[in-house]
């Protein structure tokens, strides 16, 4: 069983991990512009419980380009970015997340794995302790990095408002 615990706080925009109740790390993150909502289609950040259902990106270089969580080919740059300006980036890894909560988050029209509800590294230039995505939750990618290395498929990841 995995020993770490994440929790991410909508409230604050933080990511917390912690072992055995001890916080060791604390990450700005940044969720959903639309708020806390676990609906299909509502672009929104869900709640409750979830485990961390893969780990994607474990050797690619920082700022990998992601589309459908698998690596692009791309790297991003300013360049990149200027001539694809509504592109949702998604950057350097990807911790997939799966819903454990029936009903609540998981099944139905409320399944985050379904969503492809995510923790994923984001561009340098957008914002971090502040409501911005589509969905998931984005993180520097340094930072990413860093809790990519020390979490684990099946890690609990509570996500509370």
């Amino acid at each position: 069983m995995p020993r770490l615990q994440l929790r991410i706080e909508l409230s604050q925009q933080r990511l917390v991990c912690s072992e055995s109740g001890r916080i060791i790390r604390s990450y700005p993150v940044s969720t959903a512009v639309n708020g806390p909502g676990e609906l299909y289609g509502s672009g929104c950040t869900p709640r409750g419980r979830h485990r961390i259902r893969l780990k994607i990106g474990d050797g690619c270089e920082e700022n990998t380009v992601f589309v459908a969580r698998r690596p692009t080919g791309e790297q991003f740059s300013l360049q990149l970015a200027a001539s694809e300006p509504e592109r949702d980036w998604i950057l350097t890894r990807i911790l997939w997340l799966t819903g454990i909560e029936k009903g609540i988050n998981r099944g139905g029209d409320v399944d985050s794995l379904r969503r492809f509800i995510y923790i994923h590294g984001t561009p340098e230039d957008q914002p971090m302790g502040m409501v911005a995505s589509h969905g998931c939750i984005r993180m520097r990618n340094r930072d990413l990095m860093d809790l990519f290395d020390r979490v684990e498929n099946g890690t609990l990841v509570e996500i509370v408002e």
